[in-house]
């Protein structure tokens, strides 16, 4: 409901009715108040709407599509493809046996890139699991990406990350992805706090799937974000599913968005299939939270077309919805768009589609045969120099293998 409000008793018709006591907010210390605004019927409509600019069939009102260049449209398109492109090569690769496990964000491209478009150079990206194309789009070379696949010397995180779960430099200001749910956003907003405390300009963006609305640490997050103010963005991707629990068994609320106006927070709710929406709540909500505004949760409605990782088997617990989720394609509808427009071309597009495909040949082909970290890197990283009780089981370690 978009307010609660306690209601004076009825007047006689012969007598003039009070006049009405003054909105206030709901808190603590104003709990009899006669007149009590939680929300106005605004926020409450953006929490529960669907905000929508690129239509399923590619048609979009001009007044409404950002204000991007078309170097820039066609940057976050060749984003998009790339991240589809790679997710069914990559998810091949993975069921030949090559690479031990792979999460897809396919159905889901235009949520991940609209939103990291949004950001400036400086802003920092937390993500969850399923933003591989995030980290990709803010410069790491695809090489890097899949050598970590394969836990190779090559790899940043020197294997020691589960596959999908991308280091980056620290020129990139992208956090390593998480599995454990939601435990990214109260590290989201730690970084917020920092940036504030310091008087930064940075905003920071935390991704999360629906499922994580029922985690603790989504609470924690929200929560101390709103009462300090901090300068983050959390975009929430409701893809439908949690792995096996469907969404509507997650939460009882109205929507994932409306649960914002609760922490005291903007709540929006876009499209997120659609690029243009998702970019320019993003930006919106970036704009935002750097002028000081504080934070906002947005829920971008979408839906993971595929299972949610090679370790599922989504036939065993969803039915088949992916025709109807496939005629609302976000890069189908995004190219039609670009298309019309004549930002790009049947030909550009076949020849960007070629150079992805065999970047990422390029990219496996040098990667797959690399050995793996060197075994002196298990000791490193942890203290500035390894102790000597760190070195003496290496060298039993050593010993060991040896022997083979």
């Amino acid at each position: 409901m978009a307010a609660s409000k306690s209601r004076p008793p009825q007047m006689p018709r012969d007598q003039a009715p009070p006049a009405p006591p003054a909105k206030i907010r709901a808190g603590m210390g104003d709990v009899e108040s006669d007149f009590v605004e939680v929300w106005s019927d605004e926020d409450h409509a953006r929490a529960t709407g669907l905000s929508s600019i690129l239509r399923e069939d590619g048609t979009a009102d001009a007044k409404a599509v950002p204000a991007l260049d078309a170097a820039a449209l066609r940057e976050i398109y060749r984003g998009m493809v790339r991240i589809r492109i790679i997710d069914e090569r990559l998810l091949a690769l993975q069921r030949q046996g090559r690479i031990g496990f792979y999460a897809e964000a396919r159905g889901q491209e235009a949520a991940v890139i609209g939103a990291v478009a949004a950001l400036a150079a400086d802003d920092f990206v937390v993500p969850a699991h399923r933003e591989l194309g995030a980290v990709l789009y803010r410069g790491l070379p695809l090489r890097a990406f899949v050598a970590q696949l394969f836990g190779n010397a090559n790899d940043i995180a020197r294997g020691r990350q589960m596959p999908v779960h991308p280091g980056a430099p620290r020129s990139l200001n992208y956090l390593p992805p998480s599995s454990c749910v939601a435990t990214q956003l109260p590290q989201a907003t730690g970084i917020a706090w920092a940036a504030k405390i310091l008087k930064k300009k940075t905003v920071v963006l935390g991704y999360l799937g629906e499922g994580g609305t029922s985690a603790e640490d989504f609470h924690a997050g929200m929560n101390f974000a709103a009462v300090y103010h901090t300068p983050v963005v959390f975009l929430c991707q409701n893809n439908q599913w949690a792995i096996s629990t469907p969404a509507g068994a997650q939460s009882a609320s109205e929507t994932f968005a409306i649960k914002a106006l609760a922490y005291g927070m903007p709540g929006v709710r876009v499209d997120g299939n659609d690029v243009f929406a998702v970019y320019a709540a993003t930006r919106a909500a970036v704009d935002h939270a750097r002028a000081g505004g504080g934070p906002t949760l947005i829920e971008a409605v979408t839906y993971r077309l595929g299972a949610h990782s090679t370790s599922d088997d989504p036939t065993r617990y969803r039915p088949d919805e992916t025709l109807q989720w496939t005629r609302k394609d976000p890069i189908a509808r995004f190219r039609t768009w670009l298309l019309a427009s004549g930002t790009i071309d049947e030909a550009a597009d076949v020849a960007l589609r070629a150079a992805i495909e065999e970047e990422l040949r390029e990219a496996i082909d040098a990667e797959e045969n690399v050995g793996p970290p060197p075994l002196e890197s298990l000791i490193e990283d942890v203290f500035a120099e390894p102790t000597a009780a760190l070195r003496e089981q290496l060298a039993d370690l050593q010993r060991i293998r040896g022997k083979r």
